[in-house]
C-alpha cells in the first residue's frame, strides 16, 4: 500500500517559492528550505527529488498562481481596450506601495535570469517562454487598445512596453521608484501611440 504524504504539497511549494523568490535559488540552502517548508531534507528529496525539483515546482506555481492570473485579462478571448492600461496601473501601484504585494522581490523568473541557475538549459527555456508569454499578452492588450486604428509600429510598441516591464521587475529590489518610473514610461508610450493614431 502506497504511503500518503503527511503534508499539503501546494503549501510546501508556496513556502519554497517565497524563499526562492526572496533569496534566489543559489542562496536558498536545504536548511533554509527545511525551515521554510517544515519538511526534513529527506522529505524534500522524497517528494521533489532534489532542491532543483522543488525549485521547478516553485517556478510552475509562480507561473500558475502569480503571473498568469495577472496576465489573464490581456489573454482573454475578448480583451477590453483598457486591459493593458489596467495591467500597467496595477504594476505601478505595486511598485509604489511595496507593502501591498511581494513587489520588493521583483519577478522570480527575471531574478533567476541574472543568476547562475539560468545557465541550465531547462531554466533558460522557462525564462524565455515566460518573456514570450508576457510579450504576447502585452501585444494583445495593445491591439485591443488600438482597435481598428492599428499602427504599423505595433510590434515595436509591444517590444518596448515588454522591455520596460522586464526592466521594472529587474529594478524592483534595488530601486522601486525607478521601477515605477519604467512602468510610467511604458504607459506613456501607449498614450502617445493612441494620440498618434486618432
Amino acid at each position: 500500500m502506497a504511503r500518503t504524504q503527511g503534508f499539503d504539497r501546494d503549501t510546501v511549494i508556496r513556502a519554497a517559492r517565497t524563499l526562492f523568490w526572496t533569496a534566489g535559488y543559489e542562496s536558498a540552502s536545504i536548511p533554509d528550505l527545511e525551515a521554510a517548508t517544515g519538511l526534513s531534507r529527506s522529505s524534500i528529496y522524497n517528494a521533489f527529488g532534489s532542491k532543483r525539483g522543488l525549485f521547478d515546482a516553485a517556478v510552475q506555481s509562480y507561473l500558475d498562481e502569480v503571473v498568469r492570473p495577472r496576465l489573464q485579462p490581456l489573454k482573454a478571448d475578448v480583451v477590453a481596450p483598457e486591459a493593458i492600461v489596467d495591467y500597467l496601473r496595477g504594476l505601478h501601484g505595486a511598485f509604489r506601495n511595496l507593502g501591498s504585494m511581494p513587489a520588493s522581490n521583483g519577478c522570480l523568473l527575471i531574478n533567476a535570469a541574472g543568476a547562475p541557475i539560468a545557465r541550465d538549459p531547462h531554466v533558460s527555456r522557462v525564462i524565455a517562454d515566460y518573456r514570450t508569454e508576457l510579450h504576447d499578452a502585452i501585444a494583445q492588450g495593445i491591439r485591443a487598445r488600438q482597435g481598428t486604428r492599428r499602427a504599423a509600429d505595433e510590434p515595436q510598441l509591444a517590444d518596448a512596453v515588454t522591455n520596460l516591464v522586464v526592466a521594472a521587475f529587474a529594478l524592483a529590489r534595488i530601486d522601486p521608484a525607478q521601477a515605477a518610473q519604467s512602468i510610467e514610461t511604458a504607459a506613456g508610450l501607449l498614450t502617445v501611440e493612441a494620440d498618434a493614431v486618432r
